[in-house]
């Protein structure tokens, strides 16, 4: 039984390939091998995988375990890896697990006869390091550190202290202390005095490593290789020791009480009332609530004092001043949330002594919202220390503790976290019952810890993160396949798609499995031989990303990671419901096909390494497609018999342009965007206007209200007589129009504004569409993207083709946005030809429609 390892932490692809005994929990080296990967692992990793495996005549199905190095390195390199192991993982049908990439470097030294103290010191880029003690003996290796990230220049100065204070841990003594890791490329004259530099070849991490790491896991019994049931792809996580760089500059933000912090563009924290007032010449954005109405919020220094008067009502003696609470607000290695909303009256339940909710019924009977909740906790020697949690007595029983601590907790694992401990109150039953809920288990009691002489319980356990449908996102299943079918039903009678062979099974040849993480939706479909969508589903993102204003590429990347396991899981048992089968697995497959480009390039690999991984893992051919081709293929889920040529007119966040689709995979781009793309425009004008993310379904919706002609904002290039678009001068028309009405001190008429602006860009938009069905003399008429669920431009466009007589076919509602469905139309005809991608294929940021591939 053969386990399979492999890590691209850094610049250096490891391949370890052991044979496992269960009876010793022993693995035996059978290859170690690494080569410099120079930013190329993605297109590296499973060719000399493969090349590994063929030279010790190894079969895929041998591998009974894949082992991968989950960093911490680079962000980009760890995911690659990680991608790719989830994919082969589950293509495999085994279990994944995690090894600290700077684990199997220290092991590797001990292998090469390395005894003492050692540090490992890897690169955290922005001058910054991962610094991790370690004591190397005959007997093995003791990992003295939790992974954390440290200024270069911070951790040389620990370390040549004595490196007593790292983490405060003893000084230890009687051995010359050796150092290796690759940050001593860049900071090797910073560290020279600080102990031994090893031979540069022991600096990264190896296959060798990698296998001894996993074989002391397995040994002390934290892992079991054998088990894949304990070790499912989709909990497997990078370790990345620090927040994104969108939240660390968040929560220094909103550690200054200052309201310049709270205004769009800047974050969305809901200013106190006492600031609203002055606040009126700037728009405010909200996180979204959730289903009883709450909204949490990273906690800023405007809402200090609340805090202090909720502690002082629930804390009693023991609550904590203003003072204190700002005092942590600051602190990297704190995580503070708080929760807002409405308050609801409560009473008392004769029986049990607790409180009942009224529902709907608030307090103040105020619709304004308060704060209801917080939570704070300190992230230390890889565990959270859960400071406090606070709840308003007319909002408990809403979920508002368990929220809370679920976004300590995601934030405490992305610091490093892997365990949390709180103290509680002996007679608190109730908050007892909660922790027991989340796993937390009694350690012990602390004597007379409450400043009235109560007893504390010591609890511990696991991270009380989120358990949603998947990585804390809502699942929207089969609304694409839902709206397939019900057109197909209604087209019965026509002539089906030839389609191969009809198996035992009732499915419908070739089967092909499609990914989509070009943006925030981590998204899978299923298509047969028909044509037919058996399976859709997309996880959103877009609470994470709310309350930035916009999507931020590093939180997409890492949910994407967190969510793409889960996301295909479903995809398969929903296909199998359809199909009346009782299961799906990979081999049943005849091809992976995943959105190859263009997109923001860290999300995008993730769903190539991932499809790659499970592509080779079942030995299936791997499909690459172009997103916005995609986006063409959407009509045809409304309409199948839809077919060139056609102009079709691409609008979304990152596009904006028009199509000539002269055939399957003959296109020409006969205008796009200059600079702002339609989507975008949305975004900025709705951020200005305080209606919060995303834009184009709140302009939308305000716009219903609002006159169209109120307002005579500019059409641009409306009359350039060319087919290109131009969509900054439009936004920077309607804020300039905003602020010269706020400094007048007039109230802004959001429902006018919006009307005004979404009528300019529909005008512009069918301009340009007559120009190009004119020019071109197609006879169909098609959208794609996003901002094709706009309702004012679908009815502009109809009535278009109306008067033009050209056919108009939309995609529906539910196929306008990024989903997988799109992705497998096109994958299904790309199979028919023949069309496959190499192993060595990788992501790209952009990628011309027009250029076949």
């Amino acid at each position: 039984m053969y386990v399979l390892a492999f890590d691209t932490a850094n610049e250096v692809i490891a391949i370890g390939v052991g044979i496992m005994n269960p009876e010793s929990r022993s693995i035996a080296l059978v290859a170690s091998s690494e080569v410099a990967a120079r930013r190329a692992s993605n297109t590296q990793l499973l060719p000399r995988i493969d090349a590994v495996l063929a030279e010790h005549e190894i079969r895929r199905e041998d591998i009974a375990c894949v082992a991968v190095g989950r960093g911490p390195g680079s962000f980009t390199g760890v995911r690659i890896a990680m991608a790719t192991a989830k994919g082969s993982a589950s293509a495999l049908g085994v279990g994944l697990i995690g090894v600290s990439s700077l684990d199997a470097v220290a092991w590797n030294v001990q292998a090469a006869g390395g005894r003492g103290p050692l540090v490992v010191v890897a690169d955290a880029m922005r001058k910054e390091v991962y610094p991790v003690r370690y004591a190397l003996d005959e007997e093995g290796v003791e990992r003295l550190d939790s992974d954390r990230v440290v200024k270069a220049e911070d951790a040389a100065r620990e370390l040549a202290r004595g490196g007593d204070s790292l983490h405060g841990y003893a000084r230890q003594q009687n051995a010359a202390r050796l150092l290796c890791g690759d940050a001593l490329k860049k900071y090797g004259e910073l560290f020279a005095g600080c102990g031994a530099a090893l031979n540069p070849e022991l600096w990264t991490p190896t296959g060798r490593g990698l296998l001894l790491a996993l074989q002391a896991a397995w040994r002390v019994g934290e892992v079991d290789p054998l088990d894949a049931q304990r070790h499912d792809p989709a909990f497997a996580l990078p370790v990345y020791t620090r927040l994104s760089d969108a939240e660390e500059n968040e929560r220094i933000r909103l550690a200054k009480n200052d309201p310049k912090n709270l205004v769009a563009g800047v974050q969305d924290a809901a200013p106190r009332r006492d600031q609203r007032a002055s606040m009126h010449d700037t728009a405010i954005l909200n996180a979204r609530p959730d289903t009883q109405g709450i909204t949490y919020k990273p906690l800023d220094a405007a809402h200090v004092a609340d805090v202090a008067a909720l502690e002082a009502r629930v804390m009693g003696s023991d609550a904590w001043s203003a003072a204190l609470v700002a005092d942590e607000l600051p602190r990297g290695d704190r995580a503070w949330w708080a929760a807002y909303g409405v308050p609801t009256t409560c009473r008392p339940l004769e029986a049990s002594g607790n409180e009942e909710i009224v529902e709907g019924s608030p307090l103040s009977g105020s619709s304004d919202e308060i704060l209801l909740g917080y939570a704070g906790g300190w992230i230390v020697d890889g565990q959270v220390q859960i400071l406090k949690v606070g709840v308003d007595p007319s909002a408990r029983r809403r979920g508002i503790a368990r929220g809370l601590l679920a976004r300590v907790a995601a934030d405490a694992r992305d610091l490093g976290a892997q365990t949390c401990s709180l103290e509680v109150r002996v007679r608190n039953t109730g908050a007892q019952a909660l922790y027991e809920a989340l796993g937390l288990h009694v350690l012990g009691t602390r004597p007379h810890y409450y400043s009235d002489g109560e007893d504390a319980l010591i609890l511990e356990g696991p991270l009380p993160l989120a358990q949603h449908d998947v990585a804390g996102m809502e699942l929207k299943v089969g609304e694409t396949s839902e709206d397939a079918r019900a057109v197909r039903e209604k087209q019965a009678d026509a002539p089906r798609e030839a389609s191969g062979e009809t198996q035992a099974s009732g499915i419908r040849r070739p089967l092909i499995l499609a990914i989509e993480s070009s943006c925030d939706e981590t998204a899978a479909a299923l298509v047969d031989g028909n044509g037919a969508l058996l399976a859709d589903v997309v996880a959103s993102q877009v609470d994470f990303h709310a309350r930035f204003g916009g999507v931020v590429p590093e939180i997409a990347s890492r949910k994407h990671i967190e969510a793409i396991c889960g996301v295909c899981d479903e995809c398969f048992d929903v296909a199998a419901t359809t199909l009346a089968v009782p299961k799906l697995t990979w081999e049943d497959l005849d091809a992976v096909a995943v959105t190859y480009a263009p997109g923001l390039v860290g999300a995008l690999v993730v769903g190539v390494a991932f499809a790659k991984g499970a592509a080779w893992a079942a030995d299936k051919p791997f499909i690459g497609v172009h997103h916005l081709e995609g986006h063409l293929y959407a009509n045809k889920i409304g309409a199948p018999d839809f077919a060139p040529p056609a102009v079709v007119s691409l609008v979304s966040g990152g596009n904006t342009l028009l199509v000539h689709v002269k055939d399957w995979g003959d296109y020409e781009t006969l205008g796009a965007t200059i600079d702002d793309a339609v989507g975008e425009a949305f975004d900025k004008v709705a951020k200005a206007l305080g209606l919060g993310y995303p834009g184009g379904p709140a302009i939308s919706r305000h716009a219903k209200e609002g006159d169209p002609d109120a307002i005579a904002f500019p059409r641009a290039m409306m009359h350039s007589g060319d087919l290109r678009f131009s969509l900054s001068g439009l936004k920077t028309a309607v804020v300039t129009y905003l602020n010269n009405e706020r400094a007048a001190g007039r109230e802004v008429d959001v429902a006018d504004v919006c009307a005004s602006f979404q009528q300019a860009v529909v005008d512009v938009q069918v301009k340009k569409a007559r120009m190009a069905l004119e020019q071109t003399g197609a006879p169909t008429f098609c959208l794609g993207g996003g901002v094709a669920a706009n309702p004012a431009l679908r009815d502009a466009y109809q009535a278009l083709c109306e008067q033009m007589g050209v056919r108009l076919v939309l995609p529906p509602f539910s196929a306008c946005g990024d989903n997988a469905g799109m992705i497998a139309l096109v994958a299904l005809d790309r199979y028919r030809q023949g069309r496959f991608f190499g192993l060595d294929a990788d992501a790209q940021a952009h990628a011309n429609l027009d250029e076949p591939y």
